[in-house]
């Protein structure tokens, strides 16, 4: 039986930008980034699909979990001394920030999501959004008898 997985990832993004350049400042490699353009798949001979922005992206995977502070926990400590590099690249490249928590309920395991006062303030502090993302998995009712 699968169990209820979270993910958690820090975004940063623009029409396009040096990603090697935030990398470098930021002292961090990304899990995951895409340029402008990049193809993300091919629909026929003739059309495909391809990026419509440029991507820098810090990321958990999925993890069972039934608390997503965990998760969130594990990128803001990536994150937290590197509140000045971030406001700087903001600043020079345009970039917006987003935090993404992403659930994937199973069974109807519903999973814990609680931002506490310094995640609050940080996500304040370089202007970032948040985007939660909920999948529920339908689950055998059997299972609760």
């Amino acid at each position: 039986m699968e169990k209820t997985q979270v993910m958690v990832y820090f975004s940063l993004t623009a029409d396009d930008f040096p990603l090697e350049a935030v990398s470098k400042r930021m002292g961090i490699e990304p899990t995951k980034s895409h340029r402008k353009g990049d193809l993300i798949r091919k629909i026929s001979e003739a059309k495909t699909h391809s990026r419509s922005y440029s991507s820098w992206e810090l990321c958990t995977g999925y993890q069972e979990s039934l608390d997503a502070g965990e998760q969130i926990d594990q990128v803001i400590r990536q994150l937290k001394d590197k509140e000045k590099v971030i406001n700087g690249l903001k600043s020079e490249f345009g970039l917006a920030c987003r935090f993404t928590i992403v659930f994937v309920m199973n069974n109807g395991e519903t999973p814990a999501l609680y931002l506490d006062i310094p995640v609050i303030e940080f996500a304040s502090r370089i202007q970032a959004d948040f985007d939660i993302d909920l999948y529920a998995n339908p689950y055998d009712e059997e299972l609760d008898e």
